[in-house]
């Protein structure tokens, strides 16, 4: 068997898919999305694509090792984003080569039948907040995620820093002991902030907070982490096990690696087996579409240390598109009592509805991050 072509669409909200096709038929999908750089990621695909077709699919090692290191310049997120995205292929297409397989069966096996999954909340007012939250609960879901804040300054005034409490309470006391609710600080918080922040933060009992600080700043993340009672996660703008180790062995509690960014399936296993050595535990990030969110339930299924699952069923990036849109058959996403039930079908488990994808490729502008900025006219991380 032999790759034949490799074809990428550019689909709304913002997505990147790659179909990867063999002589014998058989068809593989993945999705190397880095929103905000579709474009720049669907030429590093285009490239890539070059080392592979021609060659057997079947060879997926020897292919990631090629696509990430062939090229003498490694890393960064558009070559590992455009990597994980045929990766994901690759092993959809072995999942379907050898006996219809699912891809969580030829990673070990599945070490459980259930993937716990959480929803988004938004919701700039406490009662946006709290109208959000019930939603979800109502829908079934046992755990949730929010940011923590909008813009903050280098160093927070009392009252957004009261503001972040007051929403953690919020949460707290709507979903009460049973539930969880993580928070995500979004690279928005520096690492003083952080520092001031966490303690009290604790008596809510957030299941983790999210990337307390920039991935540039991991020589402060010790200190954040000594300074906090609550998990400390991190990991969607870290894309190799050489990107995590410093962050595991500052002591956070749970790697966030995005199956769309950091290798694919291939790398984030190795990653998770990595943080299994630090005790640490996997919960992969995932904002994005439905053949990302396939290929992270198959590594999850398949992962001693996994956590919980992102998803973004409803998501406020979607603007009318879901991820339901490109599917055959939505199933594998109805999530019964918050989770995911394991599946044996072939692959990721899906099956891509091309006629809706080639339709929706290219018909509208790509998507771009939103700008933000200071009162003072200065740059804002967002």
């Amino acid at each position: 068997m032999k790759i034949t072509r490799v074809e990428t669409f550019a689909v709304p909200p913002r997505w990147l898919f790659c179909r990867v096709e063999t002589d014998e038929g058989l068809i593989g999908w993945g999705e190397p999305t880095l929103e905000g750089s579709v474009d720049v990621v669907r030429a590093a695909v285009d490239e890539l694509a070059e080392l592979i077709i021609g060659t057997d699919p079947l060879r997926i090692e020897d292919h990631w090792q090629v696509m990430t290191k062939a090229g003498f310049y490694r890393g960064g997120p558009v070559r590992s984003s455009a990597v994980a995205g045929l990766d994901q292929a690759l092993w959809d297409i072995a999942g379907k080569a050898r006996d219809d397989a699912p891809v969580h069966s030829l990673l070990g096996g599945p070490v459980r039948d259930l993937v716990r999954v959480y929803g988004w909340v938004g919701g700039d007012e406490p009662a946006e907040l709290a109208e959000s939250i019930t939603a979800q609960v109502e829908a079934g879901f046992t755990a949730i995620k929010m940011n923590a804040s909008g813009r903050l300054g280098p160093i927070a005034t009392r009252a957004d820093t009261s503001a972040v409490v007051e929403r953690a309470a919020i949460a707290r006391t709507i979903l009460g002991d049973a539930r969880d609710f993580a928070i995500d600080f979004h690279g928005r918080v520096t690492a003083a902030n952080a520092r001031r922040l966490l303690p009290l933060l604790a008596e809510s009992h957030p299941l983790f907070v999210e990337e307390p600080v920039l991935p540039e700043h991991v020589s402060a993340l010790a200190s954040v982490v000594a300074a906090s009672q609550i998990p400390i996660a991190t990991g969607e703008r870290l894309f190799s096990r050489t990107d995590f180790l410093p962050a595991l062995q500052a002591g956070i509690a749970v790697v966030q690696p995005d199956l769309a960014h950091a290798g694919g399936i291939s790398e984030v296993r190795r990653i998770a087996s990595l943080a299994e050595v630090f005790n640490a535990h996997l919960a992969p990030h995932s904002p994005l579409g439905p053949i990302s969110l396939a290929a992270s339930l198959q590594v999850a299924f398949a992962t001693p240390n996994f956590l919980i699952q992102e998803q973004s069923l409803g998501i406020h990036y979607h603007h009318g598109t879901e991820i339901l849109d490109y599917l055959v058959d939505p199933s594998l996403f109805r999530f019964i009592d918050g989770h995911a039930v394991r599946t044996d079908r072939p692959g990721l488990g899906i099956d891509v509805d091309e006629a809706a994808v080639r339709r929706a490729a290219d018909s509208t502008a790509a998507w771009r991050g939103p700008l933000w900025r200071h009162p003072d006219g200065s740059f804002a991380e967002w």
